[in-house]
């Protein structure tokens, strides 16, 4: 685990229970996400999410990116539900052992 927790891990926590988008800002650019697992990676949190939208647009192409957790800013829950993407796999070598949270199929 981090060595110092993220404020944000109770807010991501809960969106991959409910299912529900995330909405924040990464890199100077607003996001909304949809986070699949929650896990550690050299002692940092980490989010593997589908990212919906990207100022205000949808993606070009559906895929799961990488978000450290720390490097997310001013994040919300948002009433926007989802459902788990084909395209993660919960059982990746990448997450065993690290996983905290993970979204159900």
């Amino acid at each position: 685990m981090a060595s110092t927790p993220d404020p944000a891990t109770p807010l991501f926590l809960e969106a991959i229970v409910k299912r529900h988008a995330v909405a924040a800002t990464y890199n100077n650019v607003a996001v909304t996400l949809a986070p699949h697992i929650l896990y550690t990676r050299h002692g940092d949190l980490h989010v593997d999410a589908v990212t919906l939208e990207r100022d205000g647009k949808a993606p070009r192409e559906v895929k799961i990116g990488t978000f450290k957790l720390a490097g997310l800013n001013a994040v919300r829950l948002t009433p926007r539900r989802f459902d788990a993407s084909a395209l993660f796999d919960p059982a990746a070598e990448r997450y065993a052992g690290e996983t905290v949270m993970v979204v159900q199929a």
